[in-house]
């Protein structure tokens, strides 16, 4: 019986095939994925990842610092820009102005961004990439003795100056040769307080520096540049090219990176806006 019924189920299974009768075509396997696209590369780092940078925070709007004590300023915000364009963080170090080239020589930061004139005497100690502002300096007495500005109107004034500072320079050269008495500071700031004690006649100082931080305050209503501005004669002399920024003379690369990214600025716009931000209507860039 078992095998009757067995062969009944081939014949079975035979009439199947006969028939034609079979599984449906497997269906077509799916095209394989493309290729992930590559990873676009990293960036390369930075030659300097980190960029130390010395600044003397007594010289508003260009450095100085804000109440919570940050550093702020078109000094402080140019070299965050410069830092932006070589892919550096920005490290402030605070320094008194008269140590600012032995710091930089002595390897405490690796640049100077905080206003320093670029003159033939300071090249000799240290290397500059191209001016990023240039304004001119003049001699702030009090408005109501109507001076010009020819050194002479200043014999018997005591002025106050910030040491080793191209405005020094220019009042020890000049002034101090007319009959003024010259003393220097610290710290430009620590010259206003002088001012407003009674204890100066006056100052030489940047006319943008002077403006924001002792004219355009109630403590300097009654004073003014004398004549408008020292006479333009004396800027090569004693005032140099504009400011730039600083660095060790073996340091060429650094320079040129640097110098690079003044110009990025300037041609992106960075520059102006930041000009606008810290000395609104001012033709800072200068000659």
């Amino acid at each position: 019986m078992k095998y009757a019924l067995f062969s009944l189920g081939l014949i079975g299974a035979a009439s199947l095939v006969a028939c034609g009768k079979s599984e449906p075509p497997a269906a077509p396997a799916a095209p394989a994925e493309a290729p992930a696209a590559a990873a676009a590369p990293a960036p390369a780092p930075s030659q300097w990842p980190e960029l130390r940078v010395a600044i003397d925070p007594t010289y508003k709007p260009f450095t100085y610092k804000t109440d919570a004590g940050e550093p702020a300023g078109f000094d402080v915000d140019i070299a965050k820009a410069l830092c932006d364009e070589l892919k550096s963080k920005c490290v402030f170090v605070e320094q008194a102005w008269d140590g600012m080239i032995p710091g930089l020589q002595a390897k405490k930061y690796d640049a100077i961004i905080s206003s320093m004139s670029i003159t033939e005497e300071r090249k000799q100690a240290v290397d500059f990439t191209g001016k990023y502002y240039n304004t001119p300096s003049c001699v702030v007495v009090k408005t109501a003795l109507n001076l010009g500005a020819e050194a002479a109107a200043f014999k018997g004034k005591k002025l106050g100056v910030l040491k080793a500072s191209t405005q020094e320079k220019y009042a020890m050269g000049e002034l101090k040769a007319a009959g003024a008495t010259i003393v220097p500071y610290d710290a430009q700031d620590q010259v206003y307080l002088d001012i407003k004690s009674g204890r100066l006649d006056g100052t030489v100082a940047d006319v943008v520096e002077v403006n924001g931080g002792f004219l355009s305050t109630p403590d300097g209503k009654d004073y003014s540049c004398a004549g408008g501005r020292i006479p333009v004669e004396f800027d090569a002399k004693y005032f140099g090219a504009g400011a730039g920024v600083a660095i060790r003379k073996e340091d060429t690369a650094l320079r040129d990176a640097l110098d690079a990214g003044i110009k990025a600025i300037r041609d992106n716009g960075k520059w102006k806006e930041l000009a606008d931000k810290h000395v609104p209507g001012v033709d800072i860039w200068g000659s």
